[in-house]
């Protein structure tokens, strides 16, 4: 990959590295895992940029490459994230610190919506980041009317565990 590309790459997912804090934030529940989620997401859409054809918004493609790669790390072991060794790739990235401690508000919703299955969550992750039902659809590749059902019943299902 070129310098120009690189230094792109960079920018970009700088620019929009709390979707993948947020995702996560979603699939883990400790700093560590959280930390090694991270980097296995940023190598993954390292790996997967070349191939990045700008025929949607970076934010978009980002979403769905940390989404995937959360949601398969996650089914192969519900315990630890395996990664691979961060120093080896070339670039270093300036991370924001993330501190979830900070956010106790939302701990009682990430709770609730860990317990959905592994495409109800990217759902609720995608809706709260107010995408439309277009976007949600395309990101998870499924019909719009089947993401607004699926919503619906996700929103009933949250009320419950939220307020028993």
């Amino acid at each position: 990959m070129n310098k120009e590309l690189e230094h792109q790459f960079v920018t970009e997912l700088e620019t929009n590295q709390n979707i993948v804090h947020k995702v996560c934030s979603l699939y883990t529940s400790d700093k560590d895992a959280h930390n090694d989620l991270f980097q296995e997401i940023t190598i993954q859409l390292w790996k997967a940029y070349p191939k990045f054809r700008g025929e949607s918004k970076f934010s978009t493609w980002m979403y769905r490459v940390a989404l995937n790669t959360a949601i398969t790390l996650y089914r192969k072991s519900k315990r630890r994230v395996s990664t691979q060794n961060y120093d080896s790739v070339i670039f270093k990235i300036k991370a924001d610190e993330y501190d979830p401690t900070e956010e106790q508000q939302l701990k009682l919703m990430y709770d609730a919506i860990r317990q959905l299955g592994d495409i109800d969550k990217a759902l609720v992750f995608l809706y709260l980041e107010e995408k439309d039902y277009s976007e949600i659809s395309s990101t998870l590749g499924i019909t719009e009317v089947n993401a607004r059902v699926k919503m619906n019943r996700i929103k009933t299902k949250l009320r419950t565990i939220l307020n028993p």
